[in-house]
């Protein structure tokens, strides 16, 4: 069975990223996955990240179209939420681009800002 089509492009854009009030990252280097019919996903480059929020979890998933998902957690002073991103750390032939990037759940906030 063939799967949904996934594309990969740059946003463009400019984004901030925030979580518990305070911006741990900003990026002109977001890029947007789409898989199929499913929402239009956001992955933010590490490098662009204030990394020291996020701590990784143990916590794995399968996709079979894009590969093993980590995730991580987000540390905050007075509160930690659990496994509130995710990456591809090996993605599948043909999605090499979103390698050492994150996209999040609820609890971040990633916004356009220019």
């Amino acid at each position: 069975m063939a799967g949904p089509e996934i594309t990969i492009r740059q946003t463009g854009g400019k984004y901030s990223i925030r979580a518990h009030g305070a911006v741990i990252g900003e990026t002109s280097r977001a890029l947007i996955l789409q898989e199929g019919d499913l929402a239009p996903v956001l992955y933010i480059p590490r490098d662009d990240l204030q990394m020291v929020f996020l701590d990784a979890s143990d916590h794995k998933t399968i996709c079979p179209w894009k590969g093993e998902a980590c995730y991580f957690h987000l540390a905050g002073k007075s509160r930690r939420e659990h496994n509130v991103a995710w990456s591809y750390e090996n993605p599948l032939p043909g999605l090499a681009d979103i390698r050492d990037h994150l996209a999040f759940h609820d609890g971040v906030t990633v916004e356009e800002v220019s």
